[in-house]
C-alpha cells in the first residue's frame, strides 16, 4: 500500500507525491479545515486533545481517517501501511492518539519538520490502532515533509518510536522497516539504472522511485515540478488488476494519487479511475 516521494528543485521548490494502493473502496473525500478547531485523538481511553493552529487540506477515508494533507505553513504529512508496526500494549495512564488522527494532528500543530520531530520524539501520546473494513491490521507509519525540503519518517518498531530525520529521506513505501529499505536501495542504485526491479512489491517500488527521483529533471517551474513528481508516482503505481492477497493488502491496485506543492501551497488529487487531476489552493 502506497509509495511516497519528495522532490527538491535546484532553487528550492519542494513537491511531495504519494500513491494510495488498497484492495477496496476507501470512500475518499477531500476536506478543507480551518484553524481553531478543538480536537481529540480518537482513543476510547484518555484521548489526546489539541486545538488546530494551522489550516489544512486533507484526504480522508470513510470521513474519519486522515491519510494525506498539506497545511498553510507548507507542511505535508502522509500515512502509509506498515504491517510490522507495533504500538505496544495500551497504557491507560497515557493520552491516546488513534492512527486515524495522527496525520491531522501533525498538520494542525507544526510549521516545519524540525518542529514536529522536536515534539514527537518525546512521545506526548501513545499511538493506538483502529479497526478498518477488510479485517486488515491497522498498522502504519507516517512521513512528514516541509517547504525547506526536510523530511521525517516515523514508525513504531517493537513498541518503540524510530524517527529518520533529514533531507535525504525522500522516498518511502511499506515493509520492511525503513532502515532495511535504505540498505536494499543502496545495492540497486549502484547498478545506475541498468536494471530496475519491476514488480508491485514495496521494495521494488522503493528502488524504482529512488532511481527516478535521483535522475529527475532539475526544475523549479510550477507546472513542471508537479508534473515530474506525478510522473514518478505514476511509474510506481500498481495497475488495476483482478484478485487480492489477504496476506499482503499492500500489494493492491493504486486507487488515487496526491501531490503537495509545499512552496506554492497547492494540493493535487488524481483518482485512478478518472482522467482528471484537480487541485486546491491554500491561503498563504
Amino acid at each position: 500500500m502506497c509509495s511516497r516521494v519528495t522532490y527538491i528543485g535546484p532553487a528550492g521548490s519542494v513537491v511531495t507525491g504519494r500513491t494510495m494502493d488498497w484492495f477496496m473502496s476507501l470512500q475518499i473525500a477531500a476536506w478543507s479545515l480551518p484553524t481553531g478547531i478543538p480536537r481529540e485523538g480518537g482513543s476510547t481511553q484518555k484521548p489526546f486533545r489539541w486545538t488546530s493552529q494551522f489550516g489544512s487540506v486533507v484526504t480522508t477515508a470513510y470521513d474519519g481517517i486522515a491519510f494525506d494533507g498539506l497545511n498553510t505553513a507548507g507542511l505535508a504529512a502522509n500515512l502509509l501501511y506498515l504491517p510490522c508496526s507495533e504500538y505496544g500494549p495500551r497504557d491507560p495512564s497515557r493520552p491516546g492518539m488513534s492512527v486515524a488522527a495522527w496525520v491531522q494532528y501533525v498538520l494542525d500543530s507544526f510549521a516545519t519538520v524540525a518542529d514536529a520531530v522536536a515534539t514527537l520524539q518525546h512521545e506526548p501520546f501513545q499511538v493506538v490502532g483502529i479497526n478498518v473494513p477488510g479485517d486488515v491490521p491497522p498498522t502504519a507509519h507516517i512521513s512528514i515533509s516541509d517547504a525547506t525540503g526536510e523530511s521525517a519518517i516515523c514508525e513504531y518498531i517493537d513498541g518503540k518510536l524510530v524517527i529518520h530525520h533529514g533531507r535525504q529521506y525522500q522516498v518511502m513505501t511499506n515493509e520492511p522497516t525503513f532502515d532495511k529499505q535504505l540498505a536494499l536501495a543502496e545495492y540497486w542504485m549502484e547498478l545506475d539504472g541498468q536494471m530496475l526491479p519491476g514488480t508491485g512489491r514495496a521494495t521494488d517500488r522503493f528502488v524504482r522511485a529512488s532511481w527516478y527521483l535521483a535522475n529527475a529533471r532539475a526544475t523549479d517551474d510550477e507546472v513542471a515540478s508537479v508534473a515530474t513528481v506525478m510522473s514518478i508516482i505514476r511509474n510506481v503505481s500498481v495497475p488495476m488488476l483482478d484478485g487480492f492477497d489477504p496476506e499482503h493488502p499492500n500489494l493492491s491496485s493504486t486507487i488515487f494519487r496526491v501531490a503537495s506543492d509545499h512552496t506554492r501551497l497547492r494540493f493535487f488529487v488524481e483518482l485512478a479511475d478518472s482522467p482528471n487531476v484537480f487541485w486546491i489552493a491554500l491561503p498563504s
